[in-house]
């Protein structure tokens, strides 16, 4: 048995955060990864792994050689799909990071039309609203709608993104639309708490400078698709990200308004490690969603 065998085993393993639900992930024995991990570590001398009926976890060694490990069963399969790419052939698994927002908005039907236009890719998706670290945690590749900041990642534009403040019309008959952010501290307002601002929201002033403003509310959601039904329901003013407002705009059930005040230049991007190597499969991902996301703004 070849060491790059034991060496997927282990990375199986840690990445399921255990030998059964790694051999049902892979469609392996439980007994045979068991043993790929003990000859892995037998041929190392070192444990790589604490393992009782109950616990599981890595040792000192076995963080190091995760992470080593990792990086070049990564670069194997880099160089063997640059080979297969002379010949068209895209094929494997990807393992893609995305927020909850991405997937719940119809954005999210890019990575559904990708997995039907390559039948040849098993594409892994999970969805966290956190920044995955992409290197350790073993993602090809990761979406992200942010401001993006420096990085060691390599990133692709795909879209740009900004927020919207909205209200139902009812709301703004009632209360009176805002004519300056600060007026909305006494206006009742919709909290997103999976947001970065919480009730801290984020306006930029005259000068560019920007500045927040507390505000309040009687209802506080962990969802923008959740505020935004809220703000449509006359709960008050919310802040959303732009392709989740739309809609709802598009039908006069939000109005959008002091977009002067709200911060520009955000974007959704394709971020991938750097990487001698692109996998073909992970470059045909990134193309894909670059022209389908042209042409949805089209």
């Amino acid at each position: 048995m070849d060491t790059l065998t034991r060496m997927r085993a282990f990375i199986d393993v840690v990445e399921a955060e255990g030998f059964s639900a790694a051999a049902r992930k892979i469609g392996r024995s439980k007994a045979l990864l068991s043993k790929y991990v003990r000859e892995l570590e037998d041929e190392l001398g070192a444990l790589l792994l604490n393992r009782t009926t109950r616990q599981f976890s890595l040792t000192e060694a076995g963080h190091t050689y995760y992470r080593r490990a990792s990086e070049i069963v990564r670069d194997v399969d880099s160089l063997a799909d640059t080979v297969r790419e002379s010949s068209g052939d895209v094929r494997g698994r990807i393992k893609l990071s995305a927020p909850r927002t991405f997937a719940d908005a119809p954005i999210g039907q890019s990575l559904i039309d990708f997995a039907v236009a390559h039948p040849e890719i098993v594409l892994e998706v999970q969805l966290d609203d956190r920044f995955v670290d992409l290197v350790e945690e073993g993602f090809d590749l990761a979406v992200r709608i942010t401001r993006l900041e420096n990085s060691s990642l390599i990133a692709r534009r795909l879209s740009p993104f900004a927020i919207k403040l909205c209200a139902s019309p009812d709301v703004i008959a009632k209360y009176g639309a805002p004519e300056r952010p600060q007026d909305l501290s006494d206006k009742p307002c919709v909290i997103d708490t999976n947001g970065r601002w919480l009730s801290n929201w984020p306006f930029v002033g005259d000068q560019g400078q920007m500045f927040t403003v507390s505000v309040t509310g009687r209802i506080e959601v962990n969802s923008p698709m959740a505020a935004r039904a809220a703000a449509v329901s006359g709960l008050g003013w919310a802040v959303l990200p732009d392709f989740i407002a739309e809609p709802e705009i598009k039908a006069g059930r939000l109005v959008p308004m002091l977009d002067q005040f709200m911060p520009k230049g955000g974007g959704i991007f394709a971020v991938y490690p750097h990487r001698r190597y692109l996998p073909a499969k992970v470059r045909a991902l990134v193309d894909y969603l670059v022209h389908w996301f042209k042409a949805a703004e089209a």
